[in-house]
């Protein structure tokens, strides 16, 4: 049994499209997190704000879900951001 997360992750057989996404959705929870501190809102007073119960939000915050794009919209509008899709940067070969 591994005892360590490094050692866990390596079981996980993990595809390079499968860290692509942790790493989008760890950026997308780290920028929602310090919006929501900048503001100096608790995640109750956001909640309020939102319509979305604390708890989710904690969830969220925490990582143990992955975002929905509904709520992550409905989080994001009071805090003054919004979701946006942009064209990804290629390297020229």
């Amino acid at each position: 049994m591994a005892t360590k997360w490094e050692e866990y992750r390596q079981t996980l057989n993990l595809t390079a499209e499968d860290e692509e996404i942790i790493s989008l959705e760890k950026s997308l929870i780290c920028a929602v997190v310090e919006a929501r501190e900048q503001s100096g809102l608790t995640q109750k007073q956001l909640s309020e704000l939102c319509g979305i119960k604390q708890p989710v939000i904690a969830r969220l915050e925490s990582a143990a879900h992955s975002p929905q794009i509904n709520s992550m919209i409905k989080i994001l509008k009071p805090l003054g951001y919004k979701l946006a899709v942009i064209k990804e940067e290629t390297t020229a070969l």
